[in-house]
């Protein structure tokens, strides 16, 4: 029978540990994708939701990803949930397959687009599924929104709070574009986009 110094340890570990689940967002960009996840209303008591936007891409940014995941779990913190987020734009074949795989082979998920994040946010819109330059994207939600869409952190606020009620359709309509294709291939499915998956596990914990 535990003696009353190893009892009191033993609660002193119960009460102090930290039961949440704990999620790590790396995302290609600085600004657009860390933004828009940011404002998402999460019951802190429940989750930790670390997001990161650290200006790399595709193969390299998953590089980075696995290289944070890797210390972070050295030092006791241990991830539920990885993801890596970015957009395919104008990279090589080569580096958004290695990407792809080298997530994989890592246990770390994606949320990508083809070609660009804003595919996600004007399907809380319409039903894109015809490929478009980029700066379509900017047109269409400019005029989609009624005002000048940019990728600054105020405007992505904004953007957040008008498409918020929208989120249901607009998951609604990326999982249909991204079932339309006879076979996933992200990096030909243009236009195509999985951060749906992303939104739907944060979604979880609000």
């Amino acid at each position: 029978m535990p003696n009353n110094m190893t009892t009191r340890r033993y609660k002193r570990r119960i009460e102090f540990r930290d039961l949440r689940d704990r999620i790590l967002i790396i995302c290609e960009g600085k600004g657009t994708e860390p933004r828009y996840f940011e404002n998402f209303p999460i019951n802190k008591k429940v989750v930790d939701i670390d997001v990161r936007g650290i200006g790399r891409n595709t193969d390299s940014l998953v590089e980075k990803v696995v290289a944070i995941k890797n210390e972070e779990e050295r030092n006791g913190k241990k991830y539920n949930q990885v993801w890596c987020v970015f957009d395919k734009d104008s990279f090589t074949p080569h580096n958004f397959n290695r990407a792809i795989q080298l997530a994989e082979n890592n246990k770390i998920r994606v949320a990508y687009s083809n070609q660009a994040f804003e595919l996600w946010f004007l399907l809380h819109f319409n039903y894109q599924d015809a490929a478009v330059p980029r700066q379509s994207y900017v047109d269409k939600l400019t005029e989609s929104l009624g005002y000048e869409y940019k990728k600054k952190s105020s405007v992505i606020d904004d953007v957040y709070r008008d498409l918020k009620d929208k989120q249901n359709a607009a998951i609604k309509r990326a999982k249909k574009l991204y079932n339309s294709y006879p076979t996933p291939n992200p990096l030909k499915n243009d236009p195509s986009t999985s951060v749906h998956t992303l939104v739907e596990e944060i979604r979880k914990f609000i």
